[in-house]
């Protein structure tokens, strides 16, 4: 009884500072924002823009441009170095490590400055809804945020891991005693071997929250089914929440309803390597409340300037409903203008509230594995190099199935002479896939999901799509990689896609 009294105190007095900036948008971001640039002033990248003459908005964006990872990498090897002051005052605290980008695996910072942020953000979105529900009881049992492993390596002496992994070092104090798994557990690499771990170590507990990417939650639900022959919610009869976040849900939301057996409450979190943006904090709307207060000053393009190269940015005091816009922020982490390369849209102003849409540029993270043009491209062009295959055109989306474990990347290919086995092509072309990109790798090796699939199209078949949608030549292409079925489905509609 002391303890629910304890969570429901503290829940509401969050949710009363959360509520305070949250009425206060526009002058919580003017104050992070003039937070941020004093501490930035300090910096080899402040003084090279300039920050001691900024005094406004405005000044902020003619002296800051809009940076991608590239741009800035080489402030972050300054940094790997040990070079203090670079783009934040004395040296991160960690790099989270992340995929996604040309230039390969990403070394993002994290300052004791930027930290709590990260970890505040679930605490929030947890604490927001016991607040507004008053099920206290969900801390009553245990919890498990599948993850990845804690074990941290080196980068220049700073302590170097995946988000998760870090986070994992810094569980809030009134649920450290209830987080399952066991450290030992956790650091399982084997992603198969882990999650059976996970099912033998939780299994008998009284869970009441679960937690983590779809495509990893996915796979414990149907473990746990393997092992007991019951739906979720049948054999953890007091879970009552799931938190999801890192992919969309809407391809997994039939097969959890299944896997679990019963309703329960849901909190979609929005977290990266490089901040923690936003969560859903009520149980009637699905759309996320952006944090305005927590060391993230945020900018909008709108997508279609973007994509014209006109980068006319503004603040959320400018921003409209309805309106899709590419998300910069500037950061306690040293991330000035920095191009996140998500998209979203805003469904409400005070409070500002939003929809992830998805990505600035073309990728395929269905699964959580952040696949890139670079890397399908590399991989087709190895494949083809090995095994003397040649190749006219191809696109990539992924394949949803009801099956357990079967989704896969399905390839539609024109290849550019008959070649009756693909097998080998296609076994190749997967490990090659795999080389390029350690989260799918991790995701094939757990057998999260399926090894890649080929399909036939036949003989210039991409370009008769291309032609059926008036974009036919000129300087049109078709998109290599696709994170939904939308050309996948017209090339099956428009029978372009021979039988195998």
């Amino acid at each position: 009884m002391f303890k629910e009294i304890a969570i429901s105190f503290l829940a509401k007095k969050r949710k009363k500072a959360i509520l305070k900036w949250a009425t206060h948008p526009i002058e919580s971001q003017k104050n992070t924002l003039k937070k941020l640039i004093a501490f930035g002033k300090k910096t080899v990248f402040g003084n090279e823009h300039k920050f001691n003459n900024i005094r406004s908005y405005n000044d902020f964006k003619k002296n800051v441009p809009i940076a991608d990872y590239e741009s800035l990498q080489k402030y972050i090897n300054q940094i790997k170095k040990g070079r203090k002051n670079i783009l934040w005052p004395g040296l991160p605290k960690y790099f989270a490590t992340t995929s996604g980008t040309t230039s390969g695996e990403k070394h993002i910072p994290i300052t004791k400055e930027s930290l709590p942020n990260l970890l505040q953000g679930a605490t929030d979105a947890l604490l927001m809804y016991i607040a507004n529900t008053g099920k206290t009881e969900v801390l009553a049992g245990k919890f498990i945020f599948l993850q990845g492993s804690p074990a941290l390596d080196q980068t220049g002496g700073i302590k170097t891991g995946r988000l998760s992994g870090i986070s994992a070092h810094h569980v809030p104090f009134f649920l450290k005693k209830a987080r399952l798994p066991s450290n030992k557990t956790n650091c399982i690499e084997d992603w198969e071997k882990k999650v059976e771990a996970i099912v033998q170590e939780t299994i008998k507990e009284d869970m009441t929250i679960l937690s983590g990417i779809p495509s990893w939650l996915q796979m414990y639900f149907e473990k746990l089914h393997d092992v007991s022959g019951k739906p979720v919610g049948e054999i953890f009869k007091n879970f009552n929440l799931l938190i999801y976040g890192g992919v969309s849900y809407a391809p997994y939301k039939n097969k959890f309803e299944k896997l679990i057996g019963r309703e329960v409450d849901s909190i979609e979190v929005y977290p990266s390597s490089e901040g923690f943006f936003a969560f859903q904090d009520e149980q009637e709307s699905k759309d996320l409340l952006l944090i305005l207060n927590a060391g993230i000053f945020y900018e909008f393009i709108e997508e279609k300037d973007f994509l014209n190269s006109k980068h006319n940015r503004v603040s959320i005091e400018e921003v409209k409903t309805g309106v899709n816009y590419v998300l910069i922020i500037s950061t306690a982490a040293g991330l000035w203008g920095y191009n996140t390369g998500d998209t979203v849209m805003f469904t409400s102003k005070y409070p500002f509230k939003i929809i992830v849409t998805g990505r600035i540029k073309q990728f395929l993270s269905a699964f959580g594995e952040h696949v890139i043009i670079k890397q399908v491209e590399s991989a087709i062009e190895k494949t083809c190099a090995s095994t003397g295959i040649s190749v006219n055109e191809f696109t990539v989306a992924p394949k949803f199935t009801s099956e357990k474990r079967g989704s896969y990347h399905e390839w539609f290919i024109d290849f550019d002479e008959e070649t009756k086995d693909l097998k080998v092509f296609e076994k190749t072309l997967d490990l090659k896939m795999q080389s390029q990109n350690k989260y799918y790798q991790d995701l094939i090796q757990g057998k999260v999901i399926n090894s890649l699939k080929i399909r036939r199209v036949c003989k210039n078949g991409l370009n008769i799509y291309m032609s059926s949608i008036g974009k036919l030549g000129g300087q049109n292409k078709i998109p290599r990689i696709s994170n939904d079925r939308k050309i996948a489905d017209e090339l099956y509609r428009l029978n372009l896609v021979e039988e195998r």
